[in-house]
C-alpha cells in the first residue's frame, strides 16, 4: 500500500514532526485519517513512540479505541504513514471551546455517557499493561453515532512490572505522583480521566495556576473549585474519588465499572469486544525502507462494532425473527431493503390473506444465518399443505354480525 491508494482530501492538524490528514480510500471510497510522521528529523526514541503507537493500535479492536487500518512507509516524503478511523465529531477539546463561544455547558447524561466509555477504552488499554500516559480532552475523540474513542498514544507504555518511571505527559493533567518524579502505574492514567471530566462539566481545567511552581502546589494538594452547583453531588463525588492524592485511594477501571455511582447514571451493558493480545516489539532498522517488512498487517476487514447498538445486537448468536406482514394482501415489496442494522434477508408468501412472512437477521454470521434460512424453508414446506387458506371476516358469505340486523 502506499499513499497513491489514498485521496487526500484535507488537513486536520500538524504537529513538529507530523501532520494528520483527512483521506479517502480509493478501493472502497471509506473515509479514515491519515497520520504522516516525518521520519528523518525525528530523535531515536520519537521514533519509537511513533513505531510504538502502531503496534498498540493494531493489538486492540475495541468499540472506544481508535481503530488502526494500515501502516506504510512513503520513500517520496520519507515518511511513515498510519490510517487510522475518522472521528467525524473532532476531539473533546474541541467540543469544550464550542461550548465556551455559546457560552453553554454539557448536559449531565451527556458526561455520564462519556465517562462509562472513557473507562471502558482505558480498561482495555491496562488489561493488556499499557498505560496512556497522555490523557486529556484532545486526545478523546467523538464519532457521529455517539461513540467516545481513545487515541494518540505516541507516549503510551507498556509496565510489564507494573510501574512507569519515566515522566512524561501534559501538566494540567500529570498526576501529583509524575510531578513529584515518583513511580507510577495506571492509577496515574485515572488521575487524568478526573481532570478531563472535571474539565468537561466547567469547561477549564482543574488545577491552573500563573506558572508551574503555582500549577505543582495545587496538583500535590488536590486542590480545585467544586464544580457548578447545576450537577449532582454524584458526579462531584466521583470526580472526587478520580482527583484523590494518594494513588491507591483512586479506583481502578474495574472498580469503577462496579460502582453503584455508575449503574445508576449509566448503561452498564457492554458492547461487542474481540480479544486482544500485545504484538510483539517493532525493531526500528537503520534503513526507513526495511522497516515496512516490520509493520502490522492491514486491518480494512474488520466489521465496526457500535457500542451503542440495543442489546440484541450485541449478542454473540445471530438473531432470527420471522413475523407476518400485515398488510394489503397484494401489497408490492422490495426484493431487499435495509432497515439499519437490522437486514430483510427474505421476504415469503405462506398465506395469501396475510400477505408475505418477513424473515430479519443481524448483519454478521451470514454463514450460520444461511444455514438457518434452509431449515426454516425446509420446516415451511412439510407444513404448507396443512394450512388452509384464511378470508378475512367481512368477506364471508353468509356470515353476519349479532349487530347487523
Amino acid at each position: 500500500m502506499s499513499l497513491q491508494n489514498f485521496e487526500i482530501l484535507n488537513k486536520i492538524g500538524e504537529g513538529a514532526y507530523s501532520v494528520v490528514h483527512k483521506v479517502r480510500r480509493k478501493s472502497d471510497g471509506e473515509i479514515y485519517a491519515l497520520k504522516k510522521v516525518k521520519f528523518g528529523s525525528l530523535s531515536e526514541k520519537e521514533k519509537e513512540n511513533s513505531v510504538n503507537e502502531i503496534r498498540i493500535l493494531a493489538s486492540i479492536s475495541h468499540p472506544n479505541i481508535i481503530g488502526y487500518k494500515e501502516a506504510f512507509i512513503d520513500p517520496t516524503s520519507n515518511s511513515l504513514c498510519l490510517i487510522m478511523e475518522l472521528a467525524e465529531n473532532g476531539d473533546l477539546l474541541e467540543k469544550i471551546n464550542l461550548m465556551k463561544k455559546r457560552n453553554s455547558i454539557f448536559p449531565e447524561p451527556e458526561i455520564w455517557d462519556i465517562l462509562i466509555q472513557t473507562v471502558r477504552g482505558l480498561k482495555a488499554l491496562h488489561d493488556l499493561k499499557i498505560l496512556h500516559r497522555d490523557l486529556k480532552c484532545a486526545n478523546v475523540y467523538l464519532f457521529s453515532n455517539g461513540n467516545v474513542k481513545l487515541g494518540d498514544m505516541n507516549v503510551s507504555k507498556v509496565a510489564r512490572l507494573g510501574l512507569v518511571y519515566t515522566q512524561t505527559g501534559t501538566p494540567y493533567y500529570a498526576s501529583p505522583e509524575v510531578w513529584k518524579d515518583k513511580p507510577y502505574d495506571s492509577k496515574s492514567d485515572i488521575w487524568s480521566l478526573g481532570c478531563v471530566l472535571y474539565e468537561v462539566a466547567t469547561l477549564n481545567p482543574p488545577f491552573q495556576a500563573n506558572d508551574m511552581k503555582g500549577l505543582y502546589r495545587k496538583v500535590i494538594a488536590g486542590d480545585y473549585p467544586p464544580l457548578p452547583s447545576v450537577y449532582s453531588e454524584d458526579l462531584s463525588r466521583l470526580i472526587s474519588f478520580l482527583l484523590r492524592v494518594e494513588p491507591r485511594k483512586r479506583p481502578g477501571c474495574d472498580e469503577l465499572l462496579q460502582m453503584p455511582l455508575l449503574s445508576k447514571h449509566c448503561n452498564m451493558s457492554e458492547p461487542l469486544a474481540s480479544e486482544n493480545s500485545l504484538l510483539n516489539t517493532i525493531k526500528i532498522p537503520k534503513q526507513l525502507g526495511a522497516l515496512a517488512n516490520s509493520l502490522p498487517a492491514s486491518n480494512y476487514s474488520v466489521q465496526k462494532i457500535s457500542s451503542r447498538f440495543p442489546e440484541p445486537f450485541r449478542v454473540k448468536q445471530p438473531r432470527m425473527l420471522s413475523e407476518p406482514y400485515m398488510g394489503k394482501r397484494n401489497h408490492n415489496h422490495e426484493e431487499e431493503k435495509s432497515q439499519g442494522p437490522v437486514r430483510v434477508l427474505e421476504r415469503r408468501n405462506p398465506n395469501p390473506a396475510y400477505g408475505p412472512a418477513i424473515i430479519y437477521s443481524s448483519p454478521y454470521k451470514h454463514e450460520t444465518i444461511a444455514q438457518s434460512i434452509q431449515s426454516l424453508k425446509a420446516q415451511y414446506d412439510k407444513l404448507q399443505p396443512s394450512i388452509p387458506p384464511v378470508r378475512p371476516y367481512y368477506n364471508r358469505p353468509n356470515i353476519k354480525p349479532s349487530w347487523w340486523g
